[in-house]
């Protein structure tokens, strides 16, 4: 039995060998057919020039790398707002009280009106209607107002994340709850809520990776993060590599997140 168990072994380890080096030869081919195709065209020259320049990378690189910062951290605090301010609207919306009915109704409206506006016309709204009321006491940063129009935005994305989370979770358990004693409050917060959140974790970080990419929608309100200092590099020296350090540092974030949701999704299917 000890025998037959580890000849199976062995076999499919060499069956994985096997398939990992077909798998890296016909990688390895793929790329240099493309990379022979693209470098044979008659425009590639110029193309290799105006987006490839290591000269021009060299010298607008530490000017976009301190833009991107920014986008960093608007990231981050827009994401912390948006967790919090999508499990309320959530919670608004699973309520089963009658007397918080208009909560719902508005919840509801909120998720229908914001989910239908694209991001990029939001904060044309939010960056420059809000100046433009000039009621006292309004904020004017445009850095504020681009993160309020995310803000706005994302949680109605992520309200209905966590929405689907929470009725996906067996109304057995809710019962279950409240036969050991325990109230409503107290099932939602030990019982239901760690469920549903655990679910919804593999969507939630998609819906983050677009949060990377659509912050950098701010700087059509001027704030030099790294897609405004690209812009500008490009449009002073008409290169458009800046563009390209701009985009490498967005996959420097954008491609860990995604490799991260693979990992969740992979044991969230083996638990």
């Amino acid at each position: 039995m000890d025998d037959r168990r580890a000849a199976r072994a062995a076999a499919k380890r060499r069956r994985a060998r096997r398939g990992a080096a077909t798998a890296t030869v016909s990688t390895v081919l793929a790329v240099v057919l493309v990379v022979w195709l693209v470098g044979s065209t008659p425009g590639w020259p110029d193309v290799r020039e105006t987006f490839f320049s290591w000269e021009a990378f060299r010298t607008s690189f530490p000017d976009v790398l301190s833009g991107f910062w920014l986008d960093v951290k608007l990231f981050v605090i827009v994401e912390l707002c948006v967790l919090v301010l999508g499990l309320v609207v959530a919670l608004v919306r699973t309520t089963r009280s009658p007397a918080l009915f208009p909560l719902r109704a508005f919840a509801a409206a909120y998720v229908d009106v914001f989910r239908g506006i694209p991001v990029i016309l939001l904060v044309y709204l939010v960056g420059f209607g809000v100046p433009a009321l000039a009621f006292e006491g309004a904020p004017s940063d445009p850095v504020l107002l681009g993160g309020i129009a995310l803000t706005v935005s994302y949680t109605a994305y992520v309200a209905e994340v966590y929405r689907a989370g929470i009725d996906s979770v067996h109304a057995s358990q809710r019962q279950a709850a409240l036969a050991v004693g325990l109230t409503e409050g107290q099932a939602l917060r030990f019982v239901i809520l760690p469920q549903a959140v655990r679910r919804v974790v593999p969507p939630l970080l998609n819906d983050f990776i677009s949060l990377q990419k659509d912050v950098a929608l701010v700087a059509i309100l001027g704030p030099l993060e790294a897609f405004r200092v690209a812009q500008i590099e490009a449009a002073s020296t008409f290169n458009y590599t800046p563009l390209l350090a701009a985009a490498l540092l967005y996959l420097c974030v954008t491609i860990p997140m995604a490799r991260l949701v693979d990992v969740v999704q992979r044991r969230s299917r083996a638990a």
